[in-house]
């Protein structure tokens, strides 16, 4: 997946519970180990990151470095909002009255969409260029919401942009949509475990992403993977040989792997054109940055 950190944004993406942060994390640590200055964002207030890396959830919206190369952002919808309005108001005086005025703010949240609109913004302007300075940072790393909300998040700025027509809204939700829909700046992961249901929304997911975004993922993974220990010949003495626990336990992880294998050959067929990966799954209890780091080794080689 080392193609990946030549974007400008990642977008990781999948049903919840497959461990998206994880490889976003990882991502993460890729990118930094090579040189880059990276930085993860989660959105909806949610800081994943830093609890896998073993650091200290920070306190307030700003950017944080994790470790060196490394930074990360929780998005919050509310403080986006402000920042959009001292963005685009004259006046600094005005938005911070409109940005505590209950009214407004009510308006905006039951807005549809505009939390997506403003998430997504944000993480955007991660990704430009600052006037005489270049980029901030080298490689946005999005971890997306699963897979319904991540797919509105990815179309907000499409929506908000054929809404308003005119205006700020319309250049900004063009401009971001431009650069999602653009693969030599954006590159979208798919990740799925090896079972049927996460697989199966995978597969729509993909089908989600190019009708809305009108185009293709980059690339899938397929998570937590469980190694291929057994031959034809281990299966067969598996089958002959007396129960105890040890052999029970053998022939579970044999009917595992195997299913897994099925679930991840469905995957590659559905995704045929796209390039797929794996990654192992992890049976000693989780140690933080040691395993995050592991994982990056494999996620950012070079072929």
């Amino acid at each position: 997946m080392a193609g990946l950190l030549d974007k400008r944004l990642v977008v990781v993406i999948g049903k919840g519970g497959v461990g998206k942060s994880t490889v976003a994390t990882a991502l993460g640590v890729a990118a930094a180990r090579s040189g880059l200055r990276a930085i993860v964002a989660e959105v909806a207030d949610r800081a994943d990151v830093p609890r896998i890396l073993g650091a200290a959830v920070g306190d307030g919206p700003g950017e944080r470095e994790l470790m060196p190369g490394l930074h990360h952002l929780s998005v919050d919808p509310e403080h986006a909002l402000g920042a959009y309005l001292h963005q685009h108001l004259p006046f600094g005086a005005l938005a911070s009255l409109m940005q505590r005025s209950d009214a407004f703010l009510l308006f905006a949240a039951a807005t549809p969409g505009m939390r997506e609109l403003l998430s997504i913004g944000r993480v955007w302007e991660l990704t430009r260029e600052q006037a005489g300075r270049g980029r901030r940072y080298d490689l946005v790393v999005l971890d997306a919401p699963a897979t319904a909300n991540g797919v509105a998040l990815l179309t907000a700025p499409r929506t908000f942009a054929a809404a308003a027509r005119v205006g700020p809204i319309a250049r900004q939700g063009e401009a971001i949509r431009a650069t999602l829909c653009d693969p030599a700046r954006t590159g979208i992961l798919v990740v799925a475990t090896p079972e049927e249901m996460a697989v199966s929304e995978a597969i729509a997911l993909r089908g989600d992403l190019r009708r809305e975004l009108g185009r293709d993922v980059d690339r899938a993974v397929v998570n937590a993977m469980l190694p291929e220990r057994f031959s034809a010949g281990d299966a067969a003495a598996l089958r002959r040989a007396p129960e105890d626990p040890a052999v029970l336990s053998a022939r579970w992880l044999l009917t595992r792997g195997r299913a897994q294998r099925a679930q991840q050959a469905r995957l590659r067929r559905a995704f045929a054109g796209v390039p797929c990966s794996s990654l192992p799954f992890l049976f000693a209890p989780w140690r933080g940055l040691e395993d995050v780091e592991r994982l990056a080794r494999l996620v950012g080689r070079r072929r």
